[in-house]
């Protein structure tokens, strides 16, 4: 936002009294008259965000993830998606790793909340630099968008260099070349995953690797739009599918590339995600794996799917 700031002096940001928790205080400091802090009011918020575009403000508002749609749904329907307003909903702590907050602050069905919405660009970004750079490419991106983050630390592994492009997939990890004699030795399979989700599948084809089994890694970091060009090229490589959230099993990044492969490339597909169920307070790891979206969930998805082929 820093970065923004001073490079288009039409970004301005907004916060729902967690501008700590958010980070937003070096552009509260640099840029004063271009911060507005809204408050425990985040439907003020929202409205306050459409009509700054009107002059021609980029509006980058900001506070947790459950304030950032569930509170807000009305207001994002009607004052933004509606008119295709441009504004930028930057939505951190989503998921079950918010940790000890519980149930009532983890919102885990927002992304499909938000890429249901007509004109919304829906994006779940997997690290610090991916997360910076998804948000510096929003600046020049027009129309509404859903930037969604978490709450804890995790590896950094993109490459800070790395230009994001909206709707563009990423491969992680390629398919590693055949065995002497053109086979693997116990199969290939296709991982999407988005969030929290990239590091722990990273670690999952690792553990798959050594068992003989090769995993084309994608991020899908963008849910709508998809890059379905990305997710069916890989699929006819592989003919198998897992994919790994951290979201409501109903709605996500599962649900999208499902329907994708339903009318283009049919194929077995396991989903690793929360299973119809809210989440509760404690620490995100154990959370993680109480709640079936840990390594050990994927590694066992890809077993599963092969066992399908």
């Amino acid at each position: 936002m820093l970065e923004l700031g001073r490079k288009n002096k039409n970004v301005v940001g907004l916060c729902a009294d967690l501008t700590g928790s958010l980070k937003m205080d070096a552009f509260e400091k640099e840029f004063p008259d271009r911060f507005f802090q809204c408050g425990v009011s985040e439907a003020n918020m929202i409205g306050a965000a459409a009509g700054l575009t009107i002059g021609g403000k980029i509006p980058f508002t900001g506070t947790f993830a459950n304030f950032s749609t569930g509170r807000v749904y009305d207001q994002i329907r009607q004052s933004i998606a509606y008119s295709g307003k441009n504004v930028k909903i930057c939505a951190s702590h989503a998921g079950l790793t918010l940790g000890e907050d519980g149930a009532t602050h983890q919102i885990l069905e927002d992304v499909g909340m938000m890429k249901m919405l007509p004109h919304m660009t829906v994006i779940v970004p997997s690290d610090y630099n991916q997360t910076k750079a998804a948000t510096l490419a929003l600046e020049t991106h027009h129309g509404p968008a859903y930037l969604r983050f978490g709450r804890p630390a995790v590896p950094n592994f993109t490459d800070a260099t790395e230009k994001f492009e909206i709707g563009k997939a990423r491969i992680i990890i390629p398919l590693s070349p055949p065995l002497k004699g053109g086979k693997r030795s116990r199969g290939i399979v296709s991982i999407f995953a988005n969030g929290h989700l990239v590091w722990k599948a990273i670690e999952a084809c690792e553990i798959l690797e050594a068992k003989g089994i090769s995993c084309e890694l994608i991020n899908i970091h963008t849910v709508k739009p998809l890059d379905e060009k990305a997710i069916l090229i890989s699929v006819k490589k592989t003919k198998c599918v897992v994919t790994a959230e951290e979201h409501q099993l109903n709605g996500g990044l599962g649900d999208s590339i499902a329907h994708v492969l339903s009318k283009n490339f049919p194929a077995p597909i396991e989903m690793v995600a929360v299973n119809d169920t809210f989440g509760e307070s404690g620490k995100p790891d154990e959370l993680m794996k109480k709640y079936g979206i840990d390594t050990p969930n994927i590694v066992e998805a890809v077993e599963k799917v092969l066992r399908r082929k």
